[in-house]
C-alpha cells in the first residue's frame, strides 16, 4: 500500500483544489491546523483564566 499524493487526497475527500497542503490547507481539527502548538495554547488559555479569576476575587474582596 502506498501513501496518497495531495492531489489524490483532494479527489477522494471531495475537496477538489481546496486541499493544497502546507500551512494554507490540509487537515483542520476544529479550526486547528497547527497541532504542534495546541498544548502551549491550552496552557496559555488556562493561565489567562486563572489571572482573570484572581482579579475578580481581589476586586470582590476589596469591595467588602
Amino acid at each position: 500500500m502506498r501513501e496518497l499524493t495531495m492531489s489524490e487526497i483532494g479527489f477522494v475527500s471531495g475537496a477538489g483544489d481546496d486541499c493544497s497542503g502546507g500551512d494554507s490547507g490540509g487537515n483542520n481539527y476544529g479550526g486547528i491546523t497547527d497541532t504542534n502548538s495546541v498544548g502551549k495554547e491550552i496552557v496559555e488559555i488556562y493561565e489567562g483564566l486563572v489571572a482573570a479569576t484572581s482579579h475578580i476575587i481581589e476586586r470582590v474582596a476589596n469591595a467588602l
